[in-house]
């Protein structure tokens, strides 16, 4: 019985092991290659084996980025519930080990899955698909696309999360030696050569679009493949991978330098030219900005609101005409409950992934520049006291005390962040502008910190990703969502891309506000030149190409907040120690008065060192596999 082995840092064990069953599907329990490819539906069953191993990136218990950083803390108490697995946020804490790694990728230990043996099913799927008998040439050649392209995406998964990573392109049979199977890493840019030539391989073997929308929806398409080239592009470009001296020392055992110490301006047009052309395939396909347009249920709503749930939607509505890639592996019930205000005294929901006072300011003012720059705007004010009006309705509640920071900000700041006092529009209640939810989020308050579970530990929840179409029930305390795929890649994402990109090779120009400005417009705001030119106190800042990479990144992290990508621009930007060394505040959620409730609270105190860029390895993975390097600081 031919076998083939795993290629990871585990391999000198897998020899031993290797007539262990691999495959999730083969036919009465016969662990044989043949058998799982003898027919279709066999080989079918294969193809899911691949997709199986897809990072659940819905789920903030699985998704490295949702609670390693800032976006979402938990509160203290949390460790002795279970209520959620807070691993990620342990990680946040400074908690990682290199003897037992949380939300593990390399290994699928700890919340992770095993990425190394996804790479080794779909390197099989790749060599054996072409043999099955039953049939048609246009279906092999697009499995194997898929297959291809999974191989790829885990590639790239790994590598920005572990850095430099073993390219496992083909199995090893069971006949190699010891010292074959001792894979070593690679250097960045030819793990990065290897991603994108084998997506470029992948894209030519797929349709642009799936064929059975019915069916098919979240499997990979040449669309998919070159949107995840352009990140893939531009993650090299970024200062983390492209000439960086902080990891010179960083080196393989045979002395191979495993980052490039040389910047090549090169890079950036390969990005650029990258997201041009996946953003090309989009629109030919009719991806669009999504715009939520009323509907039975809603009824006539203002343009307030309507705002708010297209910028929510653009998430949240199921396979909108945004989404390039949606997963569909996350239920995501526990983000939505996570991330729900008890809008009623309801303990069905989780109403723990709580912003941070960094998030709350990094939204823009509703003139559509940073509150550290708006000249009509006073952030020593921040945590006065204010009292919500009518012309304000359908942000806060009008009669209802809150934070001065709360007040005159940019619609995505509503559509986002759910307050003390912030309207919830949905849950049951579509009067808009009449009898709808609003938070209450005060000691003793519905939505406020009322036991030792349950509550955020800021003040603030991540609105954004809880569908409108949620329901609460305080009797039963049932809490009941739409669930939807998760955005793995969205137009707004290509965008952004773009203008980094574009920034870096041409500089600012009509060019690069091009998209930036469709996304602001799509938000309510107006371009970027207009809006720093009339409100900013660095009026030209839009003008030199510093200036602009501020304000592209700081678009980036507002228009994609709680969803993942944070985490990783910060690193790649390297700007990761100016924000994370410091301390994490919020509101003082003990008190059941406004004048105490909003005091600023530290949560805790971050640090950042270079070892946090990256995951470290497993110690008993460098013990057993010699030829692995174990990455700096751990």
């Amino acid at each position: 019985m031919k076998k083939t082995i795993i290629l990871t840092s585990l391999a000198v064990l897998s020899i031993f092991s290797s007539c262990k069953k691999y495959l999730d599907v083969v036919p009465d329990n016969i662990a044989t290659i043949e058998n799982a490819f003898s027919s279709r539906i066999q080989a079918e069953k294969s193809l899911f084996t691949c997709y199986s191993y897809l990072p659940a990136d819905g789920d903030p218990q699985a998704n490295p980025a949702m609670m390693a950083g800032d976006e979402a803390w938990l509160y203290p108490n949390i460790r002795n519930s279970a209520i959620i697995n807070p691993n990620g946020w342990y990680v946040a804490l400074g908690e990682q080990t290199i003897s037992e790694p949380l939300i593990n990728y390399w290994d699928g230990l700890a919340s992770g899955k095993p990425l190394f043996r996804a790479i080794r099913d779909c390197n099989t799927f790749i060599e054996r698909i072409d043999g099955v008998e039953d049939m048609n040439s246009y279906e092999k050649d697009k499995w194997k696309g898929e297959a291809m392209f999974l191989n790829a995406y885990y590639h790239f998964y790994l590598l920005r999360m572990y850095g430099p990573v073993p390219i496992i392109d083909k199995n090893i049979p069971i006949s190699a030696n010891p010292e074959e199977v001792r894979v070593s890493r690679r250097s960045v840019d030819d793990c990065v050569a290897y991603i994108v030539s084998t997506l470029d391989a992948a894209a030519l073997l797929m349709p642009e679009k799936v064929d059975l929308p019915l069916e098919e929806l979240g499997r990979a398409t040449k669309t998919i493949a070159m949107a995840i080239k352009a990140k893939t592009l531009l993650m090299a470009a970024s200062p983390l991978f492209n000439g960086n001296p902080d990891f010179a020392s960083l080196k393989g055992k045979d002395g191979e330098q495993l980052f490039n110490q040389t910047y090549d301006p090169k890079k950036w047009e390969l990005a650029l030219n990258a997201s041009k052309e996946a953003i090309q395939l989009a629109e030919n396909i009719g991806v669009k900005l999504f715009e939520f347009l009323p509907t039975n249920v809603t009824g006539p709503l203002s343009d307030e609101t309507k705002r708010i749930l297209t910028i929510g939607g653009a998430v949240t509505e199921r396979w909108n005409s945004e989404l390039i890639w949606g997963l569909t592996n996350s239920d995501t019930r526990t983000i939505q409950s996570g991330s729900m205000a008890r809008i009623r005294n309801n303990w069905g929901v989780f109403s723990c992934l709580a912003p941070t006072q960094r998030i709350v300011e990094l939204f823009y003012t509703k003139n559509g520049v940073p509150i550290t720059q708006d000249k009509t705007w006073n952030l020593a004010n921040k945590n006065n006291l204010r009292t919500g009006v009518a012309g304000e309705k359908y942000y806060i509640k009008p009669g209802y005390q809150t934070a001065e920071i709360n007040f005159d900000r940019e619609p995505r700041f509503y559509a986002d962040l759910g307050f003390d006092g912030g309207i919830w529009y949905g849950l049951g209640k579509y009067a808009d502008g009449g009898d709808i939810w609003h938070i209450q989020g005060k000691l003793g308050q519905p939505a406020g910190r009322t036991n030792i579970g349950n509550f955020s530990s800021t003040g603030y929840w991540s609105k954004k990703l809880v569908n409108f179409l949620a329901t609460q029930t305080e009797a039963s305390s049932e809490f009941t969502v739409q669930r939807f795929a998760w955005p793995a890649v969205r137009l707004a994402d290509l965008y952004l891309m773009y203008a980094e990109s574009a920034n870096e090779v041409n500089g600012p120009s009509a060019d690069t506000y091009k998209y930036l400005d469709e996304i602001r417009k799509r938000a309510g705001l107006n371009g970027v030149v207009d809006s720093w030119a009339n409100f900013s106190t660095d009026p030209s800042k839009p003008t030199t190409r510093e200036g602009l990479r501020s304000i592209i990144k700081q678009e980036r992290m507002i228009e994609l907040v709680f969803e993942g990508s944070r985490y990783w621009d910060l690193r790649r930007w390297k700007d990761a120690p100016n924000v994370y060394n410091g301390p994490i505040k919020g509101w003082d959620t003990d008190q059941r008065e406004a004048v105490n409730y909003y005091r600023d609270k530290i949560l805790a105190t971050q640090t950042f060192q270079l070892k946090n860029y990256f995951w470290p390895i497993r110690e008993n993975n460098i013990l057993v596999n010699r030829n692995l390097v174990q990455n700096l600081g751990w």
